[in-house]
């Protein structure tokens, strides 16, 4: 069975996608987080701003490719120090 890959929406992203979680297929990033904000520019604002973690390891070139039963975590920038 197929996971696909697991995007985790956090804080303001969260809000802005409306669910926790979705599930996409194996595909580059720019284009997992393109098809995430296709329908909700919301999101796509918020998704500007935010850094990705795969597999709880930071993500800087989204041309990688990201495989299926892997996890994206979405995390928009934090306040603070």
């Amino acid at each position: 069975m197929n996971k696909g890959v697991e995007l985790r929406f956090f804080a303001s992203a969260r809000a802005a996608a409306g669910v926790d979680t979705a599930t996409f297929l194996s595909a580059p990033l720019a284009s997992i987080i393109a098809q995430a904000c296709e329908s909700n520019p919301a999101l796509a604002h918020v998704v500007s701003q935010c850094s990705f973690l795969l597999d709880s390891v930071a993500v800087h070139d989204q041309n990688i490719v990201v495989r299926d039963g892997s996890v994206v975590d979405v995390l928009p920038r934090f306040a603070g120090g």
